[in-house]
Formats: C-alpha cells, sequence, structure tokens
C-alpha cells in the first residue's frame, strides 16, 4: 500500500471543462461511459446558480435542471470552507464557474466536493 499526498482540487488543473446543462445531460442521459467519464475528475463548469444550502458550517451550491419525485435535480457543489466568504456576494441566476472534484450521480444529482468558486 503506498500512501499518496491528496489531490489539491483548488490548484489543479481541471480534466474536463463543460457547461453546467452539459455535465448535467451528460450524467441524466446516460452517456457516463469509459469514453467520456466524469466519475474521480477534476471538473471546471460554468452555469448559473440557482440555490445556496447549508449543511453544518459547509456551503452547497446548487445548480438546479430539473423537478423529481424527491425535489430538485442537478448539480450540486460542496465549497471549501475559505470560499464561504464569497457566498454573501452571490445572486441567484448570476453566472459563475466553478472547480471541484467529482464524486459520481446519485440517480438524481451530480455530486462535486471541494469546490472552489474562479469567477
Amino acid at each position: 500500500m503506498v500512501n499518496k499526498p491528496h489531490r489539491d482540487i483548488e490548484q489543479a488543473l481541471p480534466d474536463y471543462t463543460e457547461t453546467a446543462e452539459n455535465l448535467y445531460a451528460h450524467y441524466a442521459n446516460g452517456l457516463n461511459t469509459e469514453t467520456k467519464n466524469y466519475d474521480g475528475a477534476i471538473i471546471r463548469f460554468s452555469g448559473k446558480v440557482t440555490k445556496i444550502e447549508s449543511v453544518d458550517s459547509l456551503k452547497v451550491l446548487v445548480f438546479v435542471f430539473n423537478e423529481g419525485v424527491f425535489g430538485d435535480e442537478g448539480i450540486r457543489c460542496t465549497l471549501l470552507p475559505w470560499h464561504n466568504k464569497n457566498i454573501p456576494d452571490l445572486i441567484p441566476d448570476q453566472p459563475i464557474t466553478i472547480k471541484g472534484f467529482c464524486s459520481g450521480y446519485n440517480g438524481t444529482d451530480i455530486i462535486l466536493q471541494q469546490c472552489s468558486i474562479i469567477n
């Protein structure tokens, strides 16, 4: 077993660059295959934040694309804690660019962790 340091997601170059709409459509339409698999990748994407949720001291940016049986469906990005200070400046439906680690799709949402606000 080899212990490797964690990747610095904030400083790393993205593996993929997409729009929020294309990223969501990729998963929602079942296109996440071996030829283009976002799971475990660093993704930079642009879109419009629909809402901001709080989970303990963490902030989650939500990009909603569909209303499902269990509520909103889309992309959920958990911010790195030091990006929380940028939250008061965000306005719903404001264009934003985010970079984060894609941990996968749970059937309703694409989950990105360790996210940073690019602009």
